[in-house]
């Protein structure tokens, strides 16, 4: 197929690059000329100067940046995805950001008589590279999902409609809320451990078999107990999304009073310099504490 994708960052890079390796003919687009530049020199397919051109090009336009705002300059305005959508094409945004902007770009889609869906994901930069993410999508259309979702199979494990509009964005934000907690209660366990004198690789070893095993456990405690954080999903990514989350709660009623102690603890992380560390640098402040 035609797909145009906009934003080659870390996510989106690798997650393009799995659609060219399947055949796909892509059209790319990043606000950095010079990364799309790189892209296309490597992978094939074809440059674009705007969002536009891209939509213009394409039968499918993904979108993978930053935040609420890096969406909306991308696909909105003269130059933006939305001017440039021919009839019959959709639109997939896999950035995380709010189901709000989701149900706003479902409706300037609808008014081009196109489709959209939301479709965050999970499994950070080594799902990216490894074509093993999870995607979580809202749609107000089933026939524009089916048509979309073999599409997602380049680079995805799993990949499931969560409802309309929104709905995708709102499943990323619990599995935010999810990580947030799973994280910071083994970060606890294995500060106890150390200092109980107990060997903490041995301890997960036994301890991952019953019901305690969570995929943090699996892939961080090793590093976690060896003090390396730099790399993964950086934990300025992880406040912007709780920041989401807090958002939608103050809108449905949620109570997210444990979420919004560990947001507080990686503010303390980010003051220790760790902006960019992992999600699973909480384990820092229990060794490492600041005076």
């Amino acid at each position: 197929m035609r797909i145009g994708f906009c934003g080659l960052g870390v996510m989106g890079s690798p997650m393009a690059r799995h659609l060219a390796s399947a055949g796909h003919n892509l059209t790319v687009y990043n606000r950095n000329a010079e990364k799309s530049k790189l892209w296309v020199e490597n992978n094939g397919g074809s440059l674009a100067v705007t969002p536009r051109e891209v939509a213009e090009a394409s039968e499918i336009v993904m979108v993978c940046v930053g935040n609420d705002n890096d969406v909306r300059s991308v696909v909105l305005g003269a130059d933006g995805v939305v001017a440039g959508l021919n009839p019959g094409t959709v639109l997939v945004d896999h950035t995380t950001a709010s189901a709000t902007l989701a149900r706003e770009l479902s409706a300037a889609c609808a008014d081009k008589k196109v489709s959209f869906i939301d479709a965050p994901v999970s499994g950070g930069q080594a799902g990216a590279e490894n074509g093993a993410l999870t995607v979580m999508c809202g749609c107000d259309d089933q026939q524009a999902f089916d048509r979309v979702r073999p599409v997602f199979d380049a680079y995805a494990k799993a990949c499931q409609r969560m409802g309309d509009a929104g709905a995708g964005q709102l499943t990323k934000m619990v599995n935010q809320i999810c990580i947030a907690g799973a994280v910071s209660g083994l970060a606890e366990a294995l500060n106890f451990a150390v200092r109980a004198g107990l060997n903490a690789d041995q301890v997960v070893e036994v301890i991952s078999k019953g019901a305690a095993q969570s995929w943090q456990m699996e892939n961080r405690s090793k590093t976690m107990v060896r003090n390396e954080f730099e790399f993964g999903f950086a934990v300025e990514w992880m406040r912007k999304d709780l920041g989401i989350c807090f958002d939608e709660a103050s809108t449905n009623g949620a109570d997210l009073t444990m979420t919004k102690l560990i947001d507080q603890l990686y503010s303390n992380v980010v003051a220790m310099g760790g902006a960019r560390w992992d999600t699973s640098s909480l384990m820092k402040l229990l060794t490492h504490p600041q005076k």
